[in-house]
């Protein structure tokens, strides 16, 4: 790794970050981060524990003067998204993250980055190893698999937590103050369908869809970016309508909570309308990245010959399949009545897999508005069960109502508008933050998210501001100066 990422001001916090991203975590594999973590607060002397889920909770005691200051909670999450480059050579269980800066961005080596929410854990990390910062009593709650189901807040018991507020540093630009976020959902079909031997006179094909911007399925869901099973299904659609074109496997997309990037199918054709199929591919080809022009320059849509596979899907469900998938809504479905430019509710179809007489399809319906989540749950629900699918809602977790009264919120406003001279925009996102599932074991502690710039998140593209870092710290360190004493 890079010793410039060390350098780079503020030290204690890049640092930590260095420290954090040498150590595998991807989500439901957290076992070495976990005790990781251990070790750092034991090595500090400081009361270090887990609960029964494996979440760490490090305590520190107020510095001197500050013991009649409100006990505040600093929680960000261990696990980070894995993704990269279809081209990058690297194994996320072994290798730490390949750091480099570019500008006033930290980037990674065609992978993610681990900002997303490592620069909140580094942050706790440095405050917890300072000597020499300001700051009322501390519990840091590192909470586990945030990112693909919630589960270290899901089943975080009350009574665990001494804070009375609690500050999660895990949101992506440092002008926002978060008071609010949406919940979500797994909504999962399956179904298995018979295979048939491919028939006599075949040619087969492989379909790839590529170069994709990707993204968060909620930060970005709004920004009109291709997702690569819907527009996989797209070409799928037209060759079965137009020359009984048969699937043999589809792998699309890989994380619910990521933007589907790639996909590819394999499938076979009748070799009398070999020339006629693939004219008429690259006419919708050619369509296709017309509309994605501004949004996705680099879309790829690729079909090549390929060998001829052994077995295909039964007609019937084939058709039953793209007809849902082409029906099942993909994107905004509903943007906020209350809160302007929030998307209130959204849905991304992030896994295709067909293969071996499966069917698997795996979305992400968030909303901040339960009864509209499970509206559009149910609308997906309905498009599957009606091709014979057995679907399962899974994971459901509440999102988190916005309090503009909390005394947290005024001291948080105050500070950003001294050292900014501005006011922060205060805002509820369309992304899973864990305040309102740790809420619900904990009613009267305030909640407030706020972090560094960072974009690209879920993605290889996902870049951390060296600017916004050092701007995010002093607000942290006055944050931490200016917490309220007890009533």
């Amino acid at each position: 790794m890079s010793q410039e990422i060390r350098n780079l001001e503020p030290k204690a916090l890049w640092n930590k970050f260095a420290d954090l991203n040498a150590v595998p975590r991807p989500s439901k594999k957290e076992e070495r981060v976990i005790e990781f973590m251990k070790k750092f607060g034991e090595s500090l002397g400081l009361e270090t524990f887990e609960d029964e889920i494996r979440n760490v909770i490090i305590r520190k005691p107020a510095t001197p003067g500050m013991e009649n200051r409100k006990p505040i909670v600093m929680q960000g999450h261990l696990d980070m998204v894995h993704q990269k480059n279809n081209d990058t050579v690297f194994d996320f269980d072994k290798q730490g993250i390949d750091m480099y800066v570019d500008g006033d961005w930290v980037r990674a080596r065609g992978t993610t980055l681990g900002a997303d929410n490592g620069l909140g854990v580094a942050t706790i990390m440095a405050i917890l190893e300072s000597t020499d910062i300001p700051h009322p009593a501390i519990e840091a709650l590192f909470t586990i698999d945030e990112e693909t189901g919630m589960t270290g807040a899901l089943n975080l018991k009350g009574g665990v937590l001494r804070g009375e507020i609690l500050l999660n540093l895990d949101t992506e630009e440092d002008d926002e103050i978060d008071i609010g976020c949406a919940g979500g959902v797994d909504v999962t079909a399956t179904r298995g369908y018979q295979q048939e031997s491919t028939p006599e006179g075949s040619v087969g094909y492989a379909i790839t869809v590529r170069g994709l911007s990707g993204g968060h399925s909620g930060m970005d869901i709004h920004k009109g970016l291709g997702n690569a099973n819907k527009i996989m299904n797209r070409l799928l659609f037209d060759g079965f309508e137009n020359f009984g074109m048969q699937i043999a496997e589809i792998d699309g997309g890989s994380l619910r909570n990521a933007i589907p990037r790639e996909s590819v199918a394999k499938v076979i054709i009748a070799a009398i309308y070999d020339e006629a199929f693939v004219f008429d591919m690259q006419e919708i080809i050619g369509e296709i990245k017309a509309e994605f022009r501004t949004t996705e320059p680099n879309l790829a849509i690729e079909i090549t010959k390929s060998e001829l596979p052994e077995k295909v899907m039964d007609l019937g469900v084939q058709e039953g399949l793209v007809r849902a998938l082409y029906t099942a809504h993909n994107g905004v479905y509903r943007m906020s009545a209350d809160m302007a430019d929030l998307v209130e509710t959204s849905n991304n179809i992030a896994r295709v897999v067909v293969k071996d007489g499966q069917i698997s399809v795996g979305c992400l319906t968030r909303s901040s508005v339960e009864s509209s989540k499970f509206d559009l749950a149910n609308a997906l629900r309905s498009a599957f069960e009606l091709m014979g699918c057995e679907v399962t809602f899974s994971g459901s977790y509440p999102g988190w109502t916005p309090n503009v009264n909390s005394q947290i919120l005024k001291v948080l406003v105050d500070i950003y508008e001294k050292q900014n001279n501005e006011k922060p925009r205060v805002v509820a996102c369309h992304a899973g933050l864990e305040c309102g599932i740790i809420g619900t074991n904990y009613p009267k502690m305030e909640m407030i998210s706020f972090g560094p710039t960072i974009h690209g998140a879920h993605s290889p593209d996902e870049r951390a501001s060296i600017s916004s870092a050092q701007k995010y710290w002093k607000f942290v360190l006055e944050i931490l100066r200016s917490i309220p004493e007890r009533n």
